[in-house]
């Protein structure tokens, strides 16, 4: 799908890999709908794009009809700029590091897990579905027929998450890396499992599906990393012997878009990073 004058609807948009996404996607003559919950640094987004190519809506995945209101004043604000919706990317995701079990043998909060699972998947989820019914109805376009592409981020979690230790380092690294627990690896492992039926599901209409597995990725939250953290990771990357760079998570997701042979897929984006059972 050709980028150049599509409305690209962004959750996690206002900072991190999301910002990457609605930097690149707008440098390519794309308008992007920021759905955020925080106004002040999304805001710096759009300030900083400027062209009236970004515009914020305020949304808390974990609620529906915040979703709903934010999907509607996307598709107003595209309806009034005449760029059609193109696509979603589902970025926005968290982490709440713990093992099952703590060392005096109590269970981890049940509450905990949920949230994570509720913000990375059924908030992926119910953005998807709440933007679908309206990029079915698009013009397709090409001798294809595509109509529009959805972008979901999973994690290197989602296959070798690490156990809920090492804390410090998972403070840091939350979505951005492949440092984890169970219920994040689990939530990831769920998006890339959806990947391919939603991708059955969706090809009548001429929508694609695409998912992205990053690995540890740099981010203000990495840049705290202490030398001791940052050498016992360096330890197990392959090449490059660093974390990725947004701009690099950025440019995946815009060819996830353009190419529209990438369909049905999860593709890690590690450099080879394979995470070991412990550090």
């Amino acid at each position: 799908m050709k980028i150049e004058g599509r409305t690209f609807v962004i959750s996690g948009g206002a900072s991190g890999l999301g910002r990457a996404c609605v930097e690149d996607i707008c440098a390519k003559g794309g308008y992007v709908a920021i759905l955020d919950m925080n106004e002040e640094l999304a805001q710096d987004v759009v300030n900083e794009i400027g062209g009236g190519k970004a515009k914020f809506f305020e949304a808390n995945v974990l609620e529906t009809e915040s979703i709903a209101s934010a999907v509607k004043g996307a598709l107003a604000w595209s309806e009034q700029t005449g760029k059609e919706i193109g696509g979603v990317v589902a970025a926005a995701g968290v982490s709440t590091p713990a093992k099952i079990i703590d060392r005096d043998g109590n269970p981890f909060s049940l509450d905990d897990f949920d949230f994570v699972m509720n913000v990375n998947v059924r908030g992926t989820i119910d953005l998807v579905r709440q933007c679908l019914p309206h990029i079915a109805k698009t013009k397709p376009v090409g001798e294809d027929g595509e109509r529009g592409v959805i972008i979901m981020v999973a994690s290197s979690a989602a296959f070798d998450g690490q156990p809920g230790q090492g804390k410090s380092i998972l403070r840091y690294c939350a979505q951005f890396a492949d440092i984890s627990e169970v219920a994040y690896s689990a939530s990831k492992g769920a998006i890339a499992s959806l990947t391919l039926p939603m991708t059955r599901d969706l090809a009548r209409y001429g929508i694609r599906v695409v998912t992205v597995a990053p690995s540890l990725f740099d981010s203000r939250m990495t840049a705290m990393m202490s030398d001791k953290v940052r050498a016992s990771l360096t330890k197990v990357m392959e090449f490059p012997l660093r974390p990725g760079k947004p701009h690099e998570f950025a440019q995946l997701v815009t060819q996830g878009i353009e190419n529209i042979m990438l369909n049905g897929v999860v593709l890690r984006l590690d450099g080879g990073m394979r995470m070991p059972s412990k550090m």
